[in-house]
């Protein structure tokens, strides 16, 4: 079995690329669950056929029925902001699979695991088999709070809308990450955090 081109663990956040009716890749946000190697939920980030990478859709997404037609996408690894705001929160298509700003990919094979309902949302959980990776780009990891803010911004605006969310606790949150990346992010992040409000229904001043 192919193995990922960086080491799971817990929950990471990628782009996926999936192909849609139009040809288009359609690229949206993607959280992928690190294998579990045991009864109790431990893992060491790798996968075996057994015990395969997850994620979940919510709801009748692009990334769902594009799954469910093509049986396969691309995951993508990425540490830009602005291109994680466009896919979590946006209509984001190209015409080609692998993004200009992925430091690494992996083309998987998808299967259909499990389904049911939460607070009034269709979810599907999938397994991701990698068959084919590469790396991109390598470089020395920087830790910037305001990135990871962004990452969690995108979260909570994606969830506004939805009536199982209690929209001020979610809005407080918002207004948290916003002033993280005013004081600790970059012209990027902070690109990224104005776009998170112009592509929801958070508002924010500072951006």
């Amino acid at each position: 079995m192919t193995e990922w081109p960086v080491s799971l663990r817990g929950v990471t956040e990628t782009v996926v690329t999936t192909r849609g009716p139009n040809e288009m890749w359609n690229a949206a946000a993607l959280g992928v669950h690190a294998p579990r190697s045991d009864e109790d939920g431990a893992s060491d980030g790798r996968a075996s056929a057994e015990s395969p990478a997850t994620a979940t859709t919510w709801g009748r997404t692009r990334t769902r029925g594009n799954f469910e037609r093509r049986g396969e996408g691309y995951v993508q690894f990425t540490t830009d902001p602005v291109l994680f705001v466009e896919a979590a929160l946006s209509i984001h298509e190209t015409d080609a699979p692998v993004l200009d700003a992925a430091d690494a990919w992996a083309r998987v094979t998808v299967e259909r695991l499990a389904s049911g309902e939460s607070g009034g949302t269709e979810w599907v959980e999938w397994a991701l088999r990698p068959v084919e990776t590469d790396v991109l780009r390598e470089s020395v990891a920087a830790t910037n709070r305001g990135y990871y803010a962004v990452v969690e911004a995108t979260v909570a605006a994606s969830r506004l809308d939805v009536p199982a969310y209690e929209e001020a606790a979610l809005r407080e949150r918002l207004d948290y990450f916003a002033d993280v990346v005013a004081r600790c992010g970059g012209e990027r992040e902070r690109e990224a955090m104005a776009l998170v409000a112009e592509y929801s229904a958070y508002e924010n001043e500072s951006f």
